[in-house]
């Protein structure tokens, strides 16, 4: 069974950092187009950022600048460095993998809580 394992989460203050890394286990990791996902409290899950297999990165306007998504093919491994961090960009951070192939393979990780506050 696919797994998406994360790790990175807490709190940390205004302008300050943290980096995100969520490994794959039970897949072909290179053969996925690989998402950054976060919700905030009240609102929806957005799109943050994404990478895809043939090497595309894209950002959501609000984290463009600040954010930067990798991925590490041989380690299985996707990675979200962000910096600047405001209370705005407080919420659950999803990983997610997708691949279509005749039918849709979707998975999620679990989702770590990134806090910014003073």
């Amino acid at each position: 069974q696919v797994q998406l394992a994360e790790s990175g989460g807490g709190l940390v203050q205004p302008g300050g950092s943290l980096r995100l890394a969520c490994v794959g286990s039970r897949m072909t990791f290179n053969m996925y187009d690989l998402h950054w996902y976060r919700q905030a409290p009240g609102q929806q899950r957005e799109l943050g950022a994404r990478f895809t297999e043939g090497g595309t990165t894209s950002y959501v306007e609000s984290v463009k600048g600040r954010f930067t998504i990798s991925r590490d093919n041989a380690k299985n491994t996707l990675y979200l460095e962000m910096h600047s961090l405001t209370p705005e960009d407080t919420a659950v951070y999803y990983c997610n993998a997708n691949l279509l192939v005749g039918r849709l393979s979707d998975y999620w990780g679990q989702g770590p809580q990134v806090t910014v506050s003073s």
